[in-house]
């Protein structure tokens, strides 16, 4: 088994593990006999969910920076390794109008940013002493084309898709790749307070288990700070980013980026 092979022997963190993706996620790794641990907040319903799964539970706010560590330490110290991280939390804000609410808007950034950030910290050096594996990252298609109606979401999935991006050299060099999924609208509790509106249009919504096939697949083979786009009837698709104009020196020529400011891989 190869480090990016997720199988018998793998062990997976998954944030946000008792949601719609995380339950779909858990289910298909469990299939592979992955051990998976599912973080979440702490309730009985959480519990049970995981207990249905076959998963372990631990109760994680992703927010709380120590509480990542503790976490990813208890994971190595009970199970040996960890493979794979799928930093999964989110959420959105609980109403859409023209005021901007700043309490609103900075938890959801704490969640769906800070919590990424929190949990690559963490889970960064106990992957690699595994010999290497995948931190995977749920962001959003509001990351790459925001939405007016949630700015928190879009700068947090925004966010977190730059952060990935920051990352990946200095992770594909400890033998980690990181990665960032985008799905489009999908059929997970995010969407309830609009769910009749997509039916009303016949607007077709993604399911979870699509999105967890592709969640695995960013495991199995993803490419080093690649935002992978997931619609209904396309698929999973690697986004492009358009390059920015590059600087040139007095002799009109493109300039070369000083050493000290490159990431690890391209030195």
């Amino acid at each position: 088994m190869t480090q990016n092979t997720p199988g018998p022997g793998s062990v997976a963190l998954i944030t946000g593990g008792t949601g719609g993706f995380g339950r779909a996620l858990a289910k298909k790794l469990r299939a592979r006999e992955v051990t998976v641990v599912l973080a979440d907040l702490d309730s009985e319903r959480n519990r049970q969910v995981a207990a249905d799964l076959g998963c372990e539970f631990a109760v994680l706010d992703v927010t709380d920076r120590a509480a990542n560590e503790d976490l990813v330490a208890r994971i190595e110290g009970d199970h040996g390794r960890l493979d794979a991280a799928y930093l999964n939390a989110g959420i959105s804000a609980a109403k859409s109008d023209d005021v901007l609410d700043i309490d609103e808007f900075m938890r959801v950034v704490e969640i769906d940013l800070f919590g990424v950030v929190y949990g690559v910290a963490a889970a960064r050096p106990a992957i690699a002493r595994a010999g290497g594996g995948a931190i995977v990252v749920t962001a959003s298609l509001a990351g790459l084309s925001p939405m007016a109606t949630d700015p928190g979401y879009s700068v947090a999935k925004g966010g977190a898709i730059a952060f990935v991006r920051s990352m990946a050299p200095r992770l594909t060099a400890e033998g980690t790749t990181i990665t960032a999924i985008c799905p489009g609208f999908a059929d997970t509790a995010i969407i309830d307070r609009i769910r009749d509106q997509f039916a009303a249009a016949e607007f077709p919504v993604l399911s979870a288990a699509e999105v967890a096939d592709a969640m695995i697949m960013a495991w199995e083979a993803g490419e080093p700070g690649a935002a992978y786009v997931i619609q209904p009837g396309v698929g999973t698709v690697p986004y492009k980013f358009k390059g920015v104009p590059a600087a040139r020196n007095a002799a009109g020529e493109t300039a070369v980026v000083p050493e000290a400011l490159r990431p690890p891989t391209m030195r």
